[in-house]
């Protein structure tokens, strides 16, 4: 099975989380893609959707599932979203697509945040997938020197621009053995706007897709 299959995988079993009535928050990147398409069969029976960036507010669209405002749209029954890497204890990291800021926004705001991904992403600590930061353009060095002091290292994300108007620091070689601890650290830093960790609020479920079927944890 290749990974695009694993995602496929991952994706489609998410579905069964969804129910009649529900306004449904959706991720960004190749495997939310695939939940996208999946999600259309049910266009019918949900509220509509709230979309963690444009891009895929433009795909929910073309399959004529309604996007919401999440100002209008409140708590989230659930969000479904994929991750750049996951531990068996649910933290992630998140932003490889760039939509970090807006995905961690619409994760706080949900009962429910299902992860799914190809099993390569379960890792055993996170930080060998370079960490996205999302940073206001002005602090670019001054946020950078102080990842330098946390042992990363910092590269700028070139030619690319937050759908909020802001670059990414994507941070190599980093050990992330305490993601809350770290994802506080980076996060009160003058100028950041987001750290691409995801545990203060992880994962409630991810969904593995692998050669032996689906895993859930």
């Amino acid at each position: 099975m290749n990974n695009d299959d694993k995602k496929k995988l991952a994706a489609e079993a998410a579905i069964d989380h969804i129910q009649i009535g529900d306004v449904v928050g959706v991720g960004t990147g190749s495997t939310a893609n695939y939940f996208i398409d999946a999600l259309a069969k049910l266009k019918y029976d949900i509220d509509g959707a709230v979309a963690s960036s444009e891009a895929s507010a433009k795909r929910l669209q073309s399959h004529g599932i309604r996007v919401l405002d999440l100002n209008s749209a409140g708590q989230l029954p659930i969000y479904v979203d994929g991750a750049d890497e996951a531990t068996k204890q649910r933290s992630l990291i998140k932003g490889g697509g760039g939509a970090l800021t807006r995905e961690k926004i619409v994760a706080n705001a949900s009962d429910k945040f299902i992860c799914i991904a190809d099993d390569s992403k379960l890792v055993g600590a996170l930080g060998s997938f370079p960490l996205p930061v999302e940073v206001i353009p002005m602090a670019r060095s001054s946020v950078a020197r102080q990842l330098v002091k946390l042992g990363g290292v910092p590269e700028l994300r070139e030619n690319f621009t937050t759908d909020n108007g802001n670059i990414i620091l994507d941070v190599h070689n980093l050990t992330i053995n305490e993601p809350i601890k770290m994802e506080l650290e980076i996060s009160a830093m003058g100028g950041v706007v987001t750290a691409g960790i995801f545990a203060l609020r992880p994962a409630d479920v991810l969904l593995l897709g692998g050669d032996q079927g689906l895993q859930t944890i």
